[in-house]
Formats: structure tokens, sequence, C-alpha cells
């Protein structure tokens, strides 16, 4: 694929995020609010056979959005591209709740990380919950939505990339062990759980390259202590190489050695 299709699409993000009128993400998010709303099983095969049809649907669609925006100059790939990377957004929501972290109001970087970065209720969570989870989503999410959608472009273009997109907005809003959603949003969290196998591990793989081989070790050994198959392998990476623990309450423990809010836990650019 195009690589000033790519780097372009790298620039432009810098630049923010389009209008949410104009971006495919969203569209995404429309439909898939608006599938959900469409299903009516009420056993468990029947809820898999909907959610199934209901991604299929999307993801064709996605990609063949996809595949009509890649036949035109590498310019226009690269515009294409573009909404489906969500690097500066990520780090302009961290450090948001930097930011309220270093006013020390904590009941704002809580309300912070739970619009912008997590699903989970943050109400009860401390100053040093709230930033670890904060790295945590980072880590996270520099896999999800800045190096996958990329390696997907380079493997597939913009059709891959799309449908890339469409299998992690579907994971993001349906794949919750809920009665409603268990059975509905399984297909939708399996197929993002393989899609991003590679980019989860590229993405370890290459903090620890950027930090000179720092957090190898805690990588090693606490990859797999995450119940995703995926999420462990960016965070563990990070907490090494930021010599900081990372504390789900209840969940994980992730460098348990390490002291909850060092310093130098939000240097990382």
């Amino acid at each position: 694929m195009s690589r000033r299709a790519l780097l372009l699409a790298v620039a432009l993000d810098a630049l923010g995020e389009p209008p949410s009128g104009w971006h495919p993400v969203v569209w995404m998010g429309h439909y898939l609010s608006w599938a959900r709303r469409r299903w009516r099983a009420t056993t468990p095969a029947g809820q898999l056979r909907e959610g199934a049809a209901s991604l299929a649907l999307g993801v064709g669609m996605a990609g063949s959005a996809g595949l009509l925006a890649s036949r035109g100059p590498w310019w226009v790939q690269g515009a294409a591209l573009k909404p489906l990377l969500a690097r500066t957004a990520l780090f302009g929501a961290v450090g948001e709740v930097r930011a309220a972290l270093s006013r020390d109001d904590l009941n704002e970087a809580r309300r912070l990380l739970a619009w912008h970065l997590v699903s989970r209720d943050t109400s009860q969570l401390s100053a040093a919950e709230v930033a670890g989870a904060a790295i945590e989503s980072l880590a996270e999410n520099l896999s999800d939505s800045v190096v996958a959608p990329l390696l997907a472009f380079r493997l597939g273009g913009l059709p891959l990339a799309a449908a890339y997109r469409l299998c992690n907005t579907a994971d993001a809003m349906w794949g919750y062990r809920t009665p409603e959603l268990e059975w509905a949003g399984k297909t939708a969290a399996h197929a993002d759980d393989l899609l991003n196998l590679t980019p989860a591990r590229l993405t370890a793989v290459c903090t620890l390259l950027a930090t000179c081989g720092s957090g190898t070790r805690e990588w090693a050994r606490d990859r797999r202590r995450t119940s995703s198959p995926n999420a462990g392998h960016p965070m563990s990476a990070f907490a090494g190489a930021l010599g900081v623990r990372l504390d789900k309450r209840g969940v994980y423990v992730l460098n348990p050695g390490a002291a909850n809010l060092p310093p130098r836990i939000w240097s990382m650019r």
C-alpha cells in the first residue's frame, strides 16, 4: 500500500479529529447502535446469530467503503485512513486526566477517565488507580487505535483497515458479559481478539525497543495476567518501561513490585 498515504494519515492525525458528522468511526457507531436496537432473539443461539449477522453486514459495508476510497489517488487514501487512527485524540484524553490529577482534582480526573477512556465505574478509584487506569488505556488503545489500523492498511489497504475498525468498535460497544450482550457480542469480541493478536505484540515489542529493553522482564512475566489475550502485552510492557504498578482492583496486578505512581509516569510522549 502507498507509504505516502500512510504518512499523510499520520500527519493529518496531528490536527485532531474531523467533525462527528463526517467521522467514519462515528458512522460505524451509529450503525452498531441501530443494529442492536433491532435484535429480537431471546435464546443464546439466536442472539449469537443476530450479533454475527450484524457484524458481517457492518464489516461488508465498511470494507466496501474502504474499497471505494482506495480507488482514489494516494492523498485521498491518506485522508480516508486518518479517521481510522486516534493517536492525537488518545494522548489528548490521557493528558486531560493528567492535568486534573496535577491540580489534585480527583473527582474531575475520575470523570474524565470514565468519559474518555474506560467503561468501568471510576467513582471510588484512588488517584493512583486513576493514573494507572489512564496508562493502561493508553497502552491498550495505542495498539487498538494506532498500530492495528496502520498494520491493517499496510497488509490489506483501506478495505482491511476499515473492516478492522468496524470490528474494534463493535467489540467496544457489544463486547460485554451482560445478559443482553453475552451471546450477541461474542462474535465481535472474538473477531477483535483475533485481529489484535499481532498488533498487541508488535506494540509491546516497539515499546521495549523504544526504551532499550526496559520492561522486558515485566512483559515476559506479566503479559498473560489479564483476561484478554492481547491487552496484557502492551500494558505489561508499559508497566515495566515506566516502572509503575498497574493494578485493576480485584482483576490483575502488573509489575507488582513497583510503586503505584512514580514521578516519571507522565514522561512518555
